[in-house]
């Protein structure tokens, strides 16, 4: 029997506010344990929240680009569990009034476009951070990330394999991103999210019972772990037994999901309406403001790209996944570099570097404005393809500028003819061998040729007239 896998994601955004959603306590990563806390986000009784309008505005702003609808009315509710990094014992979230609903992301799948629904995008507080190493028998709770204010999106379970899942959670990262909205830090907390899946035998209309694998940090680690996750259903069921509704947790070591707690029925929160709140009465005009001040999205600047430029699809959408990376290759070709020699010393050599330091563009050395000139010096002759390759390199490592790297170095492309021709003459002379046995059908020793000519002349002889000479002088 064929199965079929029904994923739906929930993803939680923390919102790049400077300080809580509820207090005016900072949100600034890694502090000393409970140095950012005050009497409202440690639950302290009496203490009344006040929303951060910011937060509301990131809210509005996402849900606009998601092309959500915004509710004019909306209201916070309280969230009753227990646990002990939840001082207050509920969380301030949304409920049945969210701030955003009927929304959708697009995606590319193997080469096509997937709409993929959200159901609504609400706000909400984060708990605090329950540490277990290092603490003996006891477990250590530090608050400084209570009160910091999420996002959590929630998709239609429109999402069909794990593969459709990690890009779906790109595409979202890099919309949050642009927004300005969330850091999108999956290693720091700031996006995570939880995988609810379930199977269901080809052409089945209903839903299989699924599983809630919670608190996945990276893109990786969501196929993965939903990969593990289908597999284990399917096996259950062809074993004759049954999936039940359960919570489960990613061991990233192990590669496997593990029962965290049993689900069999929905969990009751007792939500109701939180009293220390007041309703959220959304202006029209506030929204409207906020919708003309977007930038341009990924979706819209990969179109561009694609129409303005003429760059390849692939390039476009490796282009336009950062909005730092998309602004650098438009400054390149502001300053004069060809959109496609840009692009393909930026997605190659560029991003080979940055990649190897674990670093982002912004932290590097070399300038839009230098690659450009390195670029002109390809064009007008100056240095060839592989002389640009070790001029680049150093660009990279030292920030100098390419002119003066080839002029330091000595690097300028041998153009005249008679030079290279001298060159083609020398080691023709010294290669008997290898010439009779080009002569005899060995077409491939041309490559033979042209690399000792490249290195006697330290790679400086212009390809074209020097594979025109050797072949001229071997006919």
């Amino acid at each position: 029997m064929t199965y079929e896998a029904v994923i739906g994601l929930e993803v939680h955004a923390q919102m790049l506010t400077d300080t809580k959603i509820f207090c005016g306590c900072s949100t600034r990563f890694g502090r000393e344990p409970n140095s950012q806390t005050c009497q409202i986000c440690i639950g302290m009784p009496g203490v009344l929240p006040v929303l951060n309008r910011k937060a509301l505005e990131f809210a509005v702003r996402t849900g606009l680009a998601t092309h959500c609808t915004i509710s004019p009315y909306s209201r916070f509710a309280r969230k009753n569990y227990f646990y002990p990094d939840l001082p207050k014992g509920y969380q301030i979230s949304q409920y049945e009034l969210p701030i955003c609903e009927h929304g959708h992301v697009d995606i590319m799948v193997e080469g096509e476009s997937k709409r993929i629904g959200i159901t609504r995008i609400h706000m909400e507080e984060d708990a605090g951070k329950n540490i277990h190493e290092g603490a003996g028998a006891y477990s250590l709770v530090d608050l400084n990330r209570a009160g910091v204010p999420l996002m959590e999106i929630v998709s239609e379970p429109d999402i069909r394999s794990p593969q459709e899942a990690a890009e779906y959670m790109k595409r979202l990262r890099a919309l949050l991103r642009y927004l300005g909205v969330c850091d999108g830090n999956m290693e720091q907390g700031s996006l995570r999210c939880d995988a609810n899946v379930s199977v269901r035998p080809g052409g089945q209309k209903e839903f299989g019972t699924r599983a809630e694998i919670k608190n996945i940090n990276s893109f990786r680690f969501v196929e993965k772990a939903i990969e593990y996750e289908i597999r284990r259903q399917i096996r259950v069921l062809e074993e004759g037994g049954s999936v039940v509704q359960e919570t489960r947790l990613w061991d990233s070591s192990r590669g496997v999901t593990e029962s965290m707690r049993s689900k069999e029925e929905a969990h009751d929160y007792r939500y109701f309406p939180e009293p220390d709140l007041v309703p959220i009465v959304v202006d029209p005009a506030w929204v409207e403001g906020i919708r003309a001040s977007l930038p341009e999205l990924p979706d819209a600047k990969q179109a561009r790209f694609l129409s303005k430029y003429g760059l390849s699809v692939d390039d476009a959408s490796q282009l336009t996944e950062e909005k730092a990376v998309a602004e650098w290759f438009e400054e390149v070709v502001r300053q004069g570099g060809r959109p496609k020699a840009a692009a393909n010393w930026m997605m190659g050599e560029l991003m080979r570097y940055l990649n190897e330091e674990n670093k982002a563009i912004g932290e590097c050395l070399i300038q839009p404005k230098q690659v450009a000139e390195m670029l002109k010096l390809m064009d007008n002759g100056t240095i060839s393809g592989k002389i640009a390759k070790t001029v680049f390199e150093e660009m990279y490592r030292t920030g100098k500028d390419a002119p003066a790297i080839v002029k330091e170095k000595g690097l300028v492309q041998i153009t005249d003819e008679s030079a290279i021709e001298q060159a083609v003459d020398d080691i023709i002379a010294k290669s008997p061998k290898e010439v009779e046995r080009y002569k005899a059908g060995e077409e491939k020793l041309l490559g033979f040729f042209v690399g000792q000519v490249m290195k006697a002349t330290r790679g400086k002889a212009n390809p074209q007239i020097l594979n025109e000479l050797v072949k001229k002088k071997l006919s």
